[in-house]
């Protein structure tokens, strides 16, 4: 089936969907009540992406076209714009940044077509330049992944720490501080101030990972997997040894979360 086929078909059974005599569920849906699920499923694509497997890549593209397609026909619906309104805009805006491609630009590296970009925004489409470069970043975007972009964005104009040393000094300090806020609080009951001195920890520990080369985001979800293999060999071992489990069986669960620790490592 061609691409233009199968939107077409998609657009047909949203356009039912919603229809009065359509699905409840469908019709009940808003562009806000889908957010969460748009997010989710962007979450989900990445996971797919780093799977390495086509077919629930696959999958998943269709899942979040499903909700933007969505989306933009409930604002069709209201007459605020229609779907081919959406589809004909990026269309419009992909060949109006892309002279190199489509016009007489010779932007021939990477970094050329970088500032084109930003020089078209602004002098082509009138878009008035940011107040900071760090307006550039979101901030609807998950906290782990703002402060690694605004970390970026600074050191692309020399904020950035010379040598890895320093980094990781700063994390230390980082965590000797956190660890003083917590002590204090423990007498006076300060949490905003160990809320604060923790969100200084991580944003050093992002830093950290930058410097080194490694997406946050992707090792801190590498990690949560190990957590989830390792504790499900808790659960199974648990079970298999008729004990619950609770907080009066931690021994038992370390040894089974080292033994799961141990296996994986025999694998290697």
């Amino acid at each position: 089936m061609e691409a233009k086929t199968a939107f077409d078909e998609l657009y047909g059974i949203v356009r039912r969907l919603r229809a009065p005599d359509g699905c409840p569920w469908d019709r009940e849906q808003t562009p806000a009540s889908l957010r969460g699920g748009l997010v989710e499923e962007t979450y989900e694509l990445v996971e797919a992406i780093d799977e390495g497997d086509p077919d629930h890549v696959r999958e998943e593209v269709g899942d979040l076209f499903l909700l933007a397609t969505m989306i933009a026909f409930m604002h069709e619906e209201s007459g605020a714009f229609t779907v081919a309104d959406a589809l004909s805009g990026i269309s419009d805006k992909l060949v109006r940044r892309h002279p190199h491609v489509f016009g007489e630009s010779d932007a021939d590296t990477s970094e050329k077509v970088l500032k084109q970009w930003r020089e078209i925004k602004e002098k082509v489409e009138g878009r008035r330049p940011k107040d900071s470069i760090l307006d550039e970043v979101s901030r609807a975007l998950p906290p782990l992944e703002r402060v690694y972009k605004l970390q970026k964005k600074a050191a692309k104009v020399g904020f950035d720490w010379p040598r890895s040393e320093e980094v990781w000094a700063k994390a230390r300090e980082e965590l000797a501080e956190a660890e003083a806020a917590c002590e204090a609080a423990s007498v006076a009951g300060d949490r905003e101030a160990v809320e604060e001195e923790l969100g200084d920890l991580l944003f050093s520990v992002v830093n950290l990972a930058r410097w080194l080369g490694v997406d946050p985001a992707l090792a801190l979800n590498r990690t949560a997997d190990k957590f989830g293999r390792r504790f499900r060999h808790v659960e199974k071992r648990m079970a298999e040894a008729g004990k619950p489990l609770r907080a009066e069986e931690l021994e038992l669960m370390d040894s089974y979360w080292n033994e799961a620790k141990a296996a994986e490592r025999g694998r290697k």
